[in-house]
């Protein structure tokens, strides 16, 4: 009888483990789809995995537009030859990669949703490329996080403007 009750007990346990993994992989995915950030993940054929809310936000593509397409052949502007360049090293090395707004204004050309507080006619993005390891030990697929740099952008371009400016009123009251 002891028997008995110590089997379900182990059956409740499991049950209650298995209850926990679930609820915590629901937030987990929640999380993912509503982070104020775009996360792309997609394989050695640039094939998209995961395609999250801010992408589909600011895209206009849902996930399951975009699920198993070629990133290129939805964002012909993405130059092929580019993004395997860049991201070889994350495929082969194991090592992240980067891209800043400095470097290049926007990966995606999204549209600047901020028109109150930033005038940029597109989202300027930073970039960040990691490497997604299998249980193989293989990394199959690169998570591709997107950042909104805008405000940042903007703030700076401002900057350097009213720097320029008042370089140029210093000159011409040397004159």
């Amino acid at each position: 009888m002891a028997n008995n009750s110590s089997n379900a007990s182990n059956d409740a346990d499991i049950k209650n483990d298995a209850l926990e993994e679930i609820l915590e992989f629901h937030w987990m995915m929640d999380m993912i789809q509503t982070v104020d950030v775009g996360i792309v993940v997609f394989n050695r054929k640039f094939e998209i995995k995961v395609w999250n809310g801010f992408m589909e936000a600011h895209s206009g593509l849902l996930p399951s537009d975009v699920r198993d397409q070629s990133l290129f052949s939805l964002f012909p502007n993405i130059d092929p030859a580019w993004l395997q360049a860049k991201t070889r090293p994350v495929f082969e090395l194991r090592t992240r990669a980067f891209i800043t707004w400095e470097q290049r204004p926007y990966l995606f050309k999204f549209r600047n949703y901020r028109p109150i507080t930033s005038n940029a006619p597109y989202m300027y993005q930073n970039v960040v490329f990691s490497p997604s390891v299998s249980a193989s030990g293989k990394v199959d697929n690169v998570c591709m996080m997107i950042y909104d740099m805008t405000d940042a952008a903007s703030a700076k371009k401002q900057l350097l403007s009213l720097q320029v400016t008042q370089n140029e009123s210093k000159e011409r009251s040397r004159k």
